[in-house]
C-alpha cells in the first residue's frame, strides 16, 4: 500500500513529496531506502488540516497527510492522543473526577504529615535545632540578681519532674513566650512586665510546657518550612527559621491540648488558674487602648478566645498558694537589666 505524503528529512529545510510505502508492520518512503517500524511514528499537532507524524529518535523528521489519514491506514498508525493516554482511554470528565479525589487525599495527607513526622524526629535532632535557635537570640538572655533562682523555683514548682525543660528570659520588650525545639522555652521580658502576678506567668509557662510535651513546636516548624528545615536547615539560615517560628501560630487543637496540660499542671502544683484566665481575658480585650500593640504580639502566636479563659476559670477548685513569694516575684521581674538598645528602631531579631 502506498500513500502520498509530504516529508521533511530533519537535515534540510526543503519540503519534499513522496509516497509512504507500507510493508507489513514497517514503512519506507519512495525517495529513500531506509525502513522503519510503524510503531516508531509519533503523532504531532495537526497543521492546516494536515495530519503530521514525527519519527522516534529523528529530531525534525516529519511526514504529513494532506487532508487527513485514510481510514485503512489510520488503523495501522499509532493513535493520536488529545489529553494523554489514560485520560483518552477513560474520558475527560471521569479522569477529572479521579484526579480531584486524589488531590483531596493528597491535601489531607499533607495536612497530617507534619504531626506524624514531628513525632518521628529524634529528640537529639530536635535538641540540636533548639540549641541553634537559642544561640540565635544574640546573647540577650537575662541573668540579673536573684532572677535566675526565682525562675528555677517557678519551673520546679510547675514541672518538677522534667530536667530537660530549659526556660530562660530574653531582654526584649515583647509580650510573648515561645517554645523552641528540644524543650527550650523563651519568655520575653515584656511578658514578665505585663503579668500582674507569678500565677499568671505560671499558667503561661504551663501552656508552653504543654507544647513541649505534645511536640507541637516541631509540627508547627515542619508545617511552616517543610522537611528542608531538618534536612538542610542547620546552617546560617537558622535566624530566618527562628523568626518564622516566632511568627507562626499553633492550630486550635494544639492550643486546646496545651491549655488542658497547663490546667493539669497548675492543679498538681496547687497554683490557682484564675489569674491565667484573667490574663487571657485581658489580652482578648487587647488590654485597653494603650496595650493593643503589646496584646497583639501574644495573640499573633497564641490565639486567645473566651472559651480558653473560661476553661481555666472553670477548673478552679480547692485552695491554692502563690506560685512564688513576693520576694521571688520581684527578683524574677528584675532579672533583665535596663537596656535602652532594645528600643532602637535599627534593632532586629
Amino acid at each position: 500500500m502506498t500513500y502520498p505524503v509530504w516529508h521533511y528529512d530533519g537535515v534540510t529545510a526543503v519540503r519534499q513529496m513522496a509516497d509512504l510505502v507500507i510493508e507489513g508492520d514497517r514503512f519506507r518512503l519512495s525517495d529513500g531506502a531506509d525502513s522503519h517500524a510503524l510503531a516508531d511514528l509519533e503523532p504531532r499537532d495537526t497543521v492546516g488540516g494536515d495530519v503530521v507524524y514525527g519519527l522516534r529518535r529523528r529530531p525534525g523528521w516529519r511526514i504529513g497527510f494532506a487532508g487527513g489519514v485514510p481510514d485503512e491506514l489510520a488503523r495501522l498508525l499509532p493513535r493520536q492522543y488529545r489529553y494523554g493516554r489514560i485520560i483518552d482511554r477513560y474520558g475527560l470528565w471521569p479522569s477529572l473526577a479521579v484526579f480531584a479525589l486524589l488531590a483531596a487525599v493528597a491535601v489531607v495527607v499533607f495536612l497530617r504529615t507534619p504531626a506524624l513526622v514531628a513525632r518521628a524526629v529524634p529528640p537529639s535532632v530536635e535538641r540540636q535545632l533548639g540549641d541553634l535557635m537559642v544561640g540565635d537570640l544574640g546573647g540577650r538572655t537575662c541573668n540579673g540578681g536573684d532572677g535566675p533562682a526565682a525562675l528555677a523555683a517557678l519551673v520546679q514548682r510547675i514541672d518538677a519532674d522534667d530536667a530537660a525543660i530549659d526556660v530562660r528570659v530574653v531582654n526584649l520588650p515583647v509580650v510573648n513566650a515561645v517554645t523552641l525545639p528540644g524543650g527550650r522555652i523563651v519568655i520575653f521580658d515584656g511578658l514578665l512586665r505585663a503579668a500582674k502576678s507569678p500565677d499568671e506567668l505560671a499558667g503561661v509557662l504551663g501552656h508552653e510546657i504543654g507544647h513541649v510535651k505534645n511536640r507541637d513546636v516541631m509540627e508547627s516548624l515542619l508545617r511552616q518550612m517543610g522537611l528542608s528545615v531538618l534536612l538542610g536547615g542547620l546552617d546560617g539560615n537558622v535566624g530566618g527559621y527562628t523568626h518564622a517560628l516566632l511568627a507562626s501560630s499553633y492550630s486550635r487543637s494544639a492550643e486546646s491540648r496545651a491549655d488542658d496540660f497547663a490546667i493539669g499542671m497548675l492543679r498538681a502544683a496547687t497554683v490557682s488558674p484564675l489569674p491565667t484566665a484573667g490574663f487571657f481575658r485581658r489580652l482578648g480585650g487587647k488590654e485597653g487602648k494603650d496595650g493593643v500593640a503589646q496584646a497583639l504580639s501574644y495573640l499573633a502566636s497564641h490565639p486567645v478566645s473566651s472559651g480558653r479563659a473560661k476553661a481555666f476559670a472553670e477548673s478552679a477548685k480547692g485552695t491554692y498558694r502563690p506560685a512564688l513569694t513576693p520576694e521571688q516575684w520581684r527578683a524574677l521581674r528584675g532579672i533583665c537589666p535596663s537596656d535602652k538598645d532594645v528600643e532602637k528602631p535599627e534593632f532586629r531579631f
